[in-house]
């Protein structure tokens, strides 16, 4: 109830604060407080310290908002359907694998569960810091931009 509480209040701010500090602050709030999470999730031994770190994570979650605005700015609507057609079958496969997986590692270690998800977390914070300030379409990445030759080859700039 929390965690929907705090949706309904607060989901058009967060849109406001994504729209005021861009995408890749946003996204560097969000995977920095996650890896602060995750890596509390590991050790904490309190029932209502973890379910206060449930409601920390969820907040946090609400940030991915700016994956969302930031693939409107950079796609051509025409490819929205189906870019998001791709990446909802990708992040299925992913929440049923993963989920999967790390129950097995749960048999030996809870702990190490979290870890994993704050290396997950630090992966996407590094990867998150090549979202430009402005991104729109030829403007996708700050570093590894592709540039067209001539001819209609690509080459890497």
């Amino acid at each position: 109830m929390i965690n929907y509480a705090f949706n309904w209040l607060f989901a058009e701010k967060i849109g406001v604060l994504i729209r005021r500090i861009g995408e890749r602050r946003s996204l560097t709030i969000e995977y920095s407080g996650l890896i602060i999470v995750f890596t509390s999730y590991a050790f904490v031994e309190n029932a209502y310290l973890a379910a206060g770190l449930f409601v920390i994570d969820h907040m946090f979650f609400a940030l991915y908002i700016a994956m969302t605005t930031y693939f409107q700015k950079i796609a051509d609507p025409a490819d929205f359907a189906g870019s998001a057609g791709v990446s909802f079958t990708i992040n299925h496969i992913a929440a049923v694998v993963i989920p999967a997986l790390l129950g097995l590692v749960w048999i030996s270690s809870n702990a190490a569960v979290f870890l994993i998800g704050t290396v997950f977390a630090v992966c996407s914070l590094v990867l998150s810091q090549n979202v430009p300030d402005n991104p729109a379409p030829g403007n996708e990445v700050r570093v590894g931009k592709t540039t067209t030759a001539r001819g209609g080859e690509q080459s890497r700039a």
